[in-house]
């Protein structure tokens, strides 16, 4: 399963609720969303834990157009928009989370 997160940890809980489901499977975070993926904030254990059952992927037109694409955590994979469209249709299901 594919969930995609548009939100800064910051402003909702919708990163907190889909590291809580277990189910593991690929986390795309864009727009806001990519703040969780910067290098020293409170998110980076989270989402280092979460690694263990998920692979985390951050949207790079984002992370320029924030200008943080140099400080992205340690595991997190950046993808382009055709990255995107690939993870899409790798995954059976996708949930975005709001």
């Amino acid at each position: 399963m594919l969930h995609i997160v548009n939100k800064s940890p910051l402003d909702r809980n919708s990163l907190d609720a889909v590291l809580g489901t277990g189910d593991g499977g690929a986390i795309l975070l864009i727009e806001d969303g990519v703040y969780a993926a910067t290098k020293g904030n409170a998110y980076e254990p989270k989402l280092k834990a979460a690694m263990a059952k998920f692979k985390i992927y951050a949207l790079q037109g984002d992370l320029e157009a924030r200008g943080i694409s140099d400080r992205v955590t340690d595991g997190v994979a950046a993808v382009d928009y055709a990255g995107f469209v690939d993870l899409v249709a790798d995954n059976k299901t996708n949930q975005s989370w709001l």
